[in-house]
Order: C-alpha cells, then structure tokens, then sequence
C-alpha cells in the first residue's frame, strides 16, 4: 500500500495529483536554500546559485514542487520580520522571485540546445538582474522604513552576488547533467588535470584560511589560481570551466570578512569580486568555443572517416565484381585453348599438320592478347606477385608499348607490404592517371612510384609525369586529374597533387585504428621526392 501511495501520488479534490518524490524533492531544495544562506552575504549569494541549478536539474513538471521549497524557505526565514518589514513585503518579496526566474530559464530553452555553452551567462545575468530588482524594487516599496543603503549601491552588491553564486552553482548542476558525455576530456590529461587542480585547492584554501587584514596576501593569493585555472579551461574545454569557475568563486566567497548583520560588506573583496567576474565570464567563453570547436572538428573528422570507409567498401565491391568478371573471362579463354589444341590434335590425325600449325600459332596469338584484356579488367596476377609486377608483366603494359610514349617506369620498395585492397587502389589510380595525360597531353610519360612508411602506416607514392620538365600540365588535365583520381585516394586517407608536369598522388594503408593526420607537403617530403 505504501509503495502504491509512493508511486501514485495523493489524489486531491481539485483533481491535482501530488507525488511523493516531489514533495522530497520541495524539502531538499528548501533545505539547500537554507544552508547556502548560511555561508552567503549580499555579495556573495548561493542561494541564487541553487534556484537556477534546481531549475536546470528538474524537468519542468517538477518545477512547482521547487516554488513550493522556497515558499516553504522564505515562510520560515521572514516569518519574523513581518513585524519590521510589513506583511506586504512578506506576500509580495517572496512570490515572485522564483516564478520570474523560471520565465528566464524557459526562454533561453532554445539555446541551451546549441553547441555552446556560451548562454549560461545570459541566463546568470538575466536571473541576477530580475531578482536583484525584485529583491531592491520590493524592500524599497515596501518597507516601513526603506533600508540605509543607498539604492544604487544595494543593487550593486545584490546583483554582484547574485551572479558569482550563479557561477559557483550552476556548472555542477551542469556537470552532473553532462556526466555521461565528454569522458574523453577527463580520462585525457589526467596528470596535468591534477596538478592544475592542486595549484587552485591550495592557494584557494589558504585565503579562506587568512585574517582580515592580510587583504593583499589573499588578492595575490587568488590571482595564483587564474594560470592553472586557464589551463584547465585548455585541456578540457568548457569542462575545465565548469570546474574552475566554483573553485574561484568560492574561494573568493569564503574569503569575505562577515559581521553577520544583514548589510554586512566587505569593500576590499568587493573590489576583488569584480575583477574575477571579468575572469570567470572570460573563462567560460574560452571554455565554450574551445568545447565548440573540438567537438565540430571530430564530427567533421568522423564524417570524412566515414565517407572514406563508405568509399573503399564501394570500390571494393565493384573490385570484387570485375575479379569475378576476369575469371569468367579466363575460364572462357581456357575453354576456347582446350577446343582449339583438340581440333589441332584432330587435323594432325588427318594428316593436315600445316593448317594444324597456323591455328597454334594462331590461337597462341589471340589467346595471349585475350588473356591481356582480361588482365585489365582485374589484374589477378598482384594479388600473387604484387602490384609492380603485375604492371609490367599484365595486359596494361602491353597496351602502354604500344602507344610509343611510355618511358622505363621507377618503381622502388616493396608493394607486397601493403595490402592487396591498397595495391588495387593505387593501380587503379595510376593507369587512370596514364590514361588522362595519354589522352590530354603530348610527349612522353614516365611513371615512378615508391612504397614507404608513414609514422607507423605503410604508404605508396606514385607519380605520373611527363618526361619533358619545361612542359606544364594544362588546367584542364589538372581539374580531370583532381575530380576522377580523389575518390580513389580518399578512401585511403590519402590525396591527389598536380604540381607542374606531374600528377602525384599518396595512399596509406589503413593498418592503425588511429588515422595518421599530416598534412600533404610533409607526406611527400617523407616519402621523399620521386621524379
């Protein structure tokens, strides 16, 4: 029965359902409510703080069990000054204060869906400014005897405090909300984590820890603790923001003399508050495009990982249909030489051995040439004696020799180290290559290739170049050669250059699970120069 109750709620006459775990939820946000005003002054309040980070941490259903906390709170608290306040400033100074926060956090619900984190200070800002002006406006109006302060000078100090508690609250609230994203952030860096941690705890703990007067001892204090708080925000972003932010302002906060009057100040930490504010805001604005920019960088590397990936299974599959294109080719042209060397033996029976001579030699001839077509439709002679090879002993070459324009290629290193899906690529890449410069331009060609290591990834070079240095590959020969031969290199974590009288392109064998970013002029300077 109490489980049921727990789960259900009471059933009330004006058909309002009140939930037992918003009813816990009202006591502990009253009860944080009353601890922060404990350690709070008007310059320095967390109650601020803990109203907006209760709103952000509670999905809006849940939102009038908080009103009812701090009604609860505010009851409690100014119960006994209706006497010296006036009933008014009682009904009114607490009604309003956290419905108008509310109306705040609602509106900046777009922007919290963005990728930066940049509107929690429009959301500390705004809050500050309407309950300092509710808090200022109300006592003000309301009061039998308006309080001593000069008005502008309250709401300096009540807008101040408001928005560093804010600072110090909400980015736990934040923290908390986000604790399952960002781990990588925190599980990198971790030694330099904690010593930028350590070097903010330390002088923050002991300027809480100083007398009053030592009021320069605690400002020099806690300017030691912005250079590790700055590298925090660098290592980790808005993250290191989020962290760094409560640690100073509350060390600053600790470290305000207090005489546990109502209007108690302290001018010198005033002074100090205000240039920290300027710290903080600028923290978490570094933070924020630093997080920004991060994760917009990996999308667009994740994207550019998976076009690639999408890429070599593509020219993988139609790889796979012409291997078994070729060997259909090759199963038809051995059954053609089996037909032929049977009808040969038969004529050599009859007696007819010169017409059984031309049709072997014959059928040698266009068996052979047959064989080389087949070859260009899928070289299976790299996949057993390797990518160089299989261009001078294949089909391709045979077509090269016979165009007159092809020069003796330069192929250095071993292509058996790469795999045999980056030996098809670059093959491909390259007769394509030859094709275009046969096709667009004049004089003779060579090709040079040069199989090496990147890091720690097994790479090839190729270059195809006209042998004539003072000749310059035309615009049009350059776009062809960047529009048909990207795709090819791409999938290989690799890229395509026309320089001058050459096309020249690099493929990586994607043999670590971490892709190897360089940029292109350092590729070909590793792989050293191939003319």
């Amino acid at each position: 029965m109490l489980l049921h109750w727990w789960k259900n709620g009471i059933q009330l006459k004006l058909r309002v359902r009140i939930y037992p775990d918003g009813l816990l939820i009202a006591v502990l946000y009253a009860l944080a409510f009353w601890a922060a005003r404990q350690v709070s002054v008007d310059q320095f309040h967390i109650g601020a703080g803990i109203r907006v980070a209760a709103l952000l941490l509670c999905p809006p259903r849940l939102w009038p069990y908080l009103l009812i906390g701090e009604y609860a709170y505010f009851t409690h608290l100014r119960y006994p000054m209706i006497e010296t306040h006036g009933l008014a400033w009682f009904v009114l100074g607490s009604a309003f204060l956290m419905p108008a926060v509310m109306l705040v956090i609602s509106l900046h619900r777009k922007a919290m869906e963005r990728t930066t984190d940049v509107w929690i200070l429009s959301v500390a800002a705004a809050a500050a400014m309407v309950v300092t002006l509710l808090n200022v406006g109300m006592s003000q109006l309301l009061w039998p005897i308006p309080p001593s302060v000069p008005l502008p000078s309250r709401a300096a100090r009540y807008l101040l405090g408001d928005f560093i508690g804010i600072l110090t609250a909400v980015p736990f609230a934040l923290l908390w909300m986000r604790r399952n994203t960002g781990t990588h952030w925190i599980a990198s860096h971790r030694l330099p984590t904690v010593a930028c941690l350590t070097a903010m705890l330390i002088p923050g703990i002991l300027a809480t820890q100083l007398p009053p007067e030592y009021v320069t001892a605690k400002t020099a204090l806690h300017l030691s603790m912005t250079l590790p708080a700055i590298l925090l925000t660098r290592l980790h972003g808005w993250w290191g923001a989020a962290v760094s932010l409560p640690v100073l302002s509350a060390s600053i906060g600790f470290s305000i003399t207090s005489t546990g009057l109502p209007a108690s100040f302290d001018p010198d930490m005033y002074s100090t508050q205000q240039f920290f504010v300027v710290i903080e805001i600028s923290l978490l604005a570094l933070g924020s495009t630093i997080s920004h920019y991060y994760h917009r960088y990996k999308q667009r590397d994740f994207d550019e990982e998976q076009s690639a990936n999408l890429a070599k299974t593509s020219q993988m599959a139609g790889e796979t249909d012409l291997r078994q294109r070729a060997l259909d080719i090759n199963r038809i042209g051995d059954g053609i030489d089996t037909y032929l060397s049977e009808t040969a033996d038969w004529l050599k029976r009859k007696g007819h051995h010169e017409i059984a001579s031309n049709l072997i030699r014959t059928s040698s001839l266009y068996s052979r040439k047959f064989r080389e077509q087949a070859s260009m439709v899928y070289p299976t002679a790299l996949e057993h004696v390797g990518l160089y090879l299989a261009l001078q002993v294949g089909g391709i070459s045979e077509a090269w020799s016979t165009t007159d324009r092809m020069a003796q290629p330069r192929l250095i290193g071993d292509p058996c180290r790469l795999t045999v899906a980056l030996q098809l690529a670059a093959y491909r890449a390259l007769t394509e290559a030859v094709a275009l410069l046969l096709q667009q331009e004049s004089g003779q060609i060579r090709v040079s290739s040069r199989c090496g290591r990147v890091g720690n990834r097994e790479a090839i070079l190729v270059v195809v170049a006209l042998l004539d240095r003072q000749q310059v590959l035309s615009e049009t020969t350059c776009a062809l050669a960047i529009r048909r031969l990207t795709g090819r290199t791409l999938a290989y974590d690799g890229t395509v250059q026309c320089r001058r009288n050459r096309i020249r392109m690099v493929l990586m064998d994607a043999t670590d699970a971490q892709r190897l970013v360089e940029d292109t002029s350092g590729l070909h300077a590793t792989l050293s120069t191939v003319s």
